[in-house]
């Protein structure tokens, strides 16, 4: 289970902080991601980091935003500075990881349940 946090109203130029923290049985998380989807767009990767700290952003974003994770909190921020008004869109958490289930161990893709971000002055 994934719960997302930290979207709302910012204006052009302003900054944000997205947290997104996981729950379960969660036995290891292999990559934490942000997705956004605007209006009428497709969703699309905004930035990722894996267990071992590389990371990968969308051109769109690179150098005005940052993700970072906290292994033990099992928890992924992203950061993102500059904003515009094409950022505005409803921003979704996704881990992949494996879980406890029944007495072995899954692979496992979760989403976050969307936090909304308007950037609008």
């Amino acid at each position: 289970q994934l719960q997302a946090s930290g979207g709302g109203l910012v204006q052009p130029g302003g900054s944000l902080t997205l947290s997104c923290a996981a729950s379960g049985s969660i036995v290891s998380i292999n990559v934490m991601a942000w997705y956004r989807q605007a209006a009428e767009k497709q969703r699309e990767l905004v930035a990722s980091i894996t267990s071992d700290g590389r990371t990968n952003y969308a051109d769109s974003v690179k150098g005005r935003s940052i993700i970072s994770r906290d292994i033990a909190k099992k928890t992924v921020h992203l950061q993102m500075n500059s904003l515009r008004s094409e950022d505005t869109a409803v921003y979704y958490c996704n881990v992949a990881g494996s879980e406890w289930y029944r007495s072995g161990i899954r692979n496992f893709g979760s989403w976050g349940q969307g936090t909304l971000v308007t950037v609008s002055s």
